[in-house]
């Protein structure tokens, strides 16, 4: 039955969501690129690296992470005003061709940093405008799930980069290698851009859209405010989001979360060479599985508050009932450090540390499919684009606090790494749980804005 009407529905929606998986893998991509190479520019000179140190590189990723938080609230605004197709368009123009100027900088961790805030301020239009389509293009019972998909493209994108990369050094060698791995990623995301010209366009103006299927879409908007289906917004004060604890509830869970995420991505193939003296080779496949089994957790996690609505919970009830849910299953990740002693575990001690952090990432993702739906549950279409903007700031700024605290931490215990990544997998584990609380003070009971 349910098969049925949606047939009768119709399912471009679905395509467009498709079209915001593979725009997030591509932007997953090229931000990882450097996350493998960190070993070869933290090399000394005269082994043929860059000489830099744990602290170069998280000045590096914390560059980025930085700009990329700052750029996230007027990125979103321009998203807001000039619309989702032209603004993700422009995003990802601009991401990757900073990102193959990467590969034109020399070792200079200076010159990195300025190309990589470039590139930063690209990356950071993807979520606001992938999130900003979602509410334009699903209902909000089927929200979670489209947003759990486009957003396990940041894993898939992870996972390509987890075996291209690595294969580049090896193909190339490190000095051809690296250059190589930033000039190849960058330029594939062009082959995007011609799908996106041809299939997408705001439900208002899609002429593949049915009226069946644009009905459905809007079945549960709750005014009309969410009923404007023009690709451009009127403009929003700042200052009146501000004064929402809706926003606040948003920009904790992004703050508190969000390093998390950041440090699986630019630290974990770091972890491997140190804990378990992995080669280049070595860590292709775990790091492979880690974003692979996340992608299963991450689209899971978001049909669940779809089920549970299907059983006659209300939606944010819902949602947070499967948050909370999903916060506990980090806790997981404080035996990291414990499964992989070597000594005690042997051979296996890999396969069981790798596994925790398995968990802990599609917990992760599972939880930010859930978080980012929180804003279109409460906030009007209009807004969207602002609001993520805000809340990916908020996590941007965790993200720096992260990347600092890990390279201050691994040049600290340069002598014992083990220690300082016990510290860090602390954090990786508490914080949601942290941040669920947070959110539920804040924001008790369902609360739409309507007044914007």
């Amino acid at each position: 039955m349910q098969s049925q009407t949606q047939n009768r529905v119709g399912r471009y929606r679905w395509i467009i969501c498709a079209l915001l998986f593979f725009s997030t893998t591509f932007n997953y991509m090229d931000r990882q690129v450097i996350s493998y190479l960190k070993e070869f520019f933290c090399s000394p000179a005269a082994a043929g690296g860059f000489g830099w140190t744990n602290n170069d590189y998280a000045n590096l990723t914390s560059a980025f992470t930085a700009f990329y938080a700052g750029m996230t609230i007027l990125v979103g605004v321009v998203i807001d005003k000039i619309g989702t197709k032209l603004g993700l368009a422009i995003s990802l123009i601009t991401w990757s061709i900073f990102g193959i100027a990467n590969a034109f900088v020399g070792g200079l961790v200076t010159m990195h940093m300025a190309v990589r805030s470039a590139f930063a301020a690209g990356e950071a239009g993807n979520f606001p405008a992938s999130i900003k389509t979602v509410a334009e293009w699903f209902p909000k019972r089927e929200r979670a799930l489209a947003t759990a998909i486009f957003n396990s493209g940041s894993n898939f994108g992870a996972m390509v980069a987890a075996l291209f990369v690595p294969w580049c050094l090896i193909y190339f060698g490190d000095q051809r290698g690296w250059k190589m791995a930033f000039i190849l990623t960058g330029a594939s995301g062009f082959l995007w851009l011609f799908f996106w010209f041809w299939l997408y366009d705001p439900p208002a103006r899609q002429k593949r859209l049915s009226k069946a299927e644009y009905d459905y879409i809007h079945m549960d908007d709750d005014g009309a405010a969410d009923r404007q289906d023009g690709d451009v917004a009127k403009k929003i004060s700042w200052w009146r989001l501000f004064g929402h604890r809706q926003l606040w509830a948003f920009f904790a869970g992004k703050f508190l979360t969000d390093g998390v995420w950041w440090f699986y991505l630019f630290w974990l193939p770091d972890y491997l060479f140190k804990q378990f003296n992995m080669t280049k080779h070595d860590i292709m496949m775990p790091t492979f599985i880690v974003y692979g089994i996340a992608i299963m957790g991450s689209i899971y996690g978001g049909s669940i508050p779809m089920r549970l609505i299907k059983r006659g919970m209300p939606v944010y009830q819902a949602r947070m009932t499967t948050m909370l849910i999903i916060a506990l299953f980090p806790l997981t990740v404080l035996l990291t450090q414990y499964f992989g002693n070597v000594g005690h575990f042997g051979k296996t001690a890999a396969f069981l540390s790798v596994a925790t952090i398995c968990i802990g990432a599609t917990a992760h993702q599972a939880w930010s499919a859930n978080l980012f739906t929180t804003v279109s549950d409460m906030f009007p279409k209009k807004a969207i684009g602002s609001v993520i903007g805000i809340g990916t700031m908020a996590g941007g700024i965790g993200g720096v606090i992260v990347q600092k605290t890990a390279g201050a931490l691994t040049d600290a215990f340069r002598q014992n790494p083990q220690a300082a990544y016990s510290i860090m997998f602390v954090f990786c584990a508490l914080s949601y749980l942290v941040a669920w609380g947070v959110m539920k003070a804040l924001v008790p009971k369902y609360r739409p804005i309507i007044d914007l």
